[in-house]
C-alpha cells in the first residue's frame, strides 16, 4: 500500500511539472494585463521560470523515484497515472480563475501545440523513469 501511495505522489508531481508551465503559457495575456507590463517582457520571464521549474522538477522526481520507488516495472504506470491529476489541476484552475475577458483566451492553434507537448511529455516521463530505475554503479 505504501508503494501505491508513493507511486501516486510521483505521478502527481509529474502532473504539476507539466501543469505549471502550461498555465503560464495559456495565461500569458492575463498575466501581462495583471502586471501591467508588455507581453514580450512577460514571455521572457516565463521562459526563465519554465526552464528553472523543469530542471528542479526533474531533479526532484528523479531523486524521489530513486529513494521511494524500487526497481519495478510498475514504476512505468506513472506514464498513465499523471493524466487524472493533470485533468484535476486544469479543472480546478478553470473553476477558480474563469476567463472573464475575451482577450485573455489563447489562440486556437495553441491546442495543436499542446497535443504535441503531451506526446513529448510522455517520452520525457519514460526517460525519467528509465533514469530513476537504473542501478547505480558501485
Amino acid at each position: 500500500m505504501h508503494y501505491f501511495i508513493k507511486l501516486n505522489i510521483i505521478s502527481m508531481l509529474y502532473a504539476v511539472v507539466i501543469w505549471f508551465p502550461l498555465e503560464l503559457i495559456l495565461n500569458t495575456y492575463r498575466i501581462s494585463r495583471w502586471l501591467s507590463s508588455e507581453v514580450n517582457d512577460v514571455q521572457k520571464w516565463m521562459i526563465g521560470i519554465i526552464i528553472v521549474e523543469l530542471i528542479v522538477g526533474s531533479i526532484l522526481i528523479i531523486n524521489l523515484s530513486k529513494r521511494w520507488l524500487t526497481e519495478r516495472k510498475a514504476n512505468f504506470w506513472t506514464l498513465v497515472l499523471w493524466i487524472p491529476y493533470f485533468i484535476l489541476l486544469i479543472y480546478h484552475c478553470a473553476v477558480l480563475f474563469p476567463v472573464t475577458n475575451e482577450g485573455d483566451t489563447p489562440s486556437p492553434v495553441t491546442g495543436l501545440f499542446l497535443i504535441g507537448g503531451f506526446i513529448v511529455y510522455a517520452v520525457y516521463i519514460l526517460i525519467l523513469n528509465a533514469a530513476s530505475i537504473t542501478k547505480e554503479a558501485a
